[in-house]
């Protein structure tokens, strides 16, 4: 209870609170003295009245400013600084959930490289053989096949092993359940972190303040949303959801890079400077 509601309930209790006066001296005095004086002096039933609408005015709500630790932890420098670091892992994954996802790309076109790799070396491989049975008599069958469909048949075979390797080496990452990994988290966390900042500016100064660090976390928030409901789509094979899906997580990290970061550092250092722990 703050002190001016104590002060007013003292006030309350003590005006309707009877005095000790047995004999009437108080009355008695208090009458001679409203006699010679112009100004008659309130009584304590008058007293009682101002006191109690001084404490009714006191338990009216209070206006939402956010200054002198109306919010306790909430207004201290940990939970303040909650968010730059939360969004700081969250610029992090995006650049980590970047890389899983391109790499997870390459894996889906090597597939589709190595496909078309095998059929060529199956068609090299099935020229030469019709070379080496097409003679007519056995000594021109027995002849070896020409230097270049050979060299043609080797370098398909060459191709095939090394789409082949690079292929197993990209499979060993685990790239796919990687990057769904990084989205999961960037939804679950990134998102309700990017609303706390606001929340937590208006706890402490009891106001916000519109600009581009603002602005972009709205954009960024928002596109993490698009990314995310693109993903159907790209299940289904659309290839312009997946190129929608790189383009708008490209210009999610353009957004936290030129704006997000930069703006944020500031906005930190000021929370540090005006904040106490906890």
């Amino acid at each position: 209870m703050h002190w001016p509601r104590l002060i007013a309930v003292i006030g309350a209790a003590n005006g309707l609170r009877p005095s000790f006066d047995p004999i009437g001296l108080a009355a008695r005095d208090a009458g001679r003295l409203s006699q010679l004086d112009p100004v008659r002096q309130p009584s304590r039933e008058t007293a009682a009245i101002v006191s109690a609408a001084a404490l009714a005015t006191s338990m009216l709500p209070e206006a939402a400013v956010a200054k002198g630790g109306e919010y306790g932890l909430a207004e201290g420098r940990i939970i303040s600084l909650a968010h730059p670091v939360a969004m700081g892992g969250c610029f992090l994954a995006t650049l980590y959930a970047g890389y899983t996802g391109l790499q997870w790309r390459m894996l889906r076109e090597l597939g589709v490289e190595l496909k078309e790799a095998r059929a060529a070396a199956s068609a090299a491989q099935k020229a030469v053989q019709e070379h080496a049975g097409a003679g007519a008599s056995d000594e021109e069958a027995l002849a070896p096949p020409p230097p270049s469909l050979v060299q043609a048949a080797s370098d398909a075979d060459a191709t095939v092993a090394a789409l082949t390797e690079k292929r197993s080496a990209i499979q060993a990452g685990n790239f796919r359940d990687r990057h769904y990994q990084l989205g999961t988290i960037l939804l679950a966390v990134g998102i309700p972190m990017a609303l706390e900042g606001p929340v937590n500016t208006y706890m402490r100064a009891g106001k916000l303040f519109p600009g581009p660090h603002v602005y972009a976390g709205v954009g960024v928030a928002s596109l993490w949303a698009i990314a995310a409901a693109l993903v159907p789509e790209m299940q289904k094979g659309k290839e312009w959801a997946r190129t929608a899906h790189i383009g708008v997580n490209a210009v999610t990290f353009g957004l936290f890079a030129y704006y997000q970061i930069p703006t944020g550092l500031e906005i930190a250092a000021k929370v540090i400077e005006k904040t106490k722990f906890p």
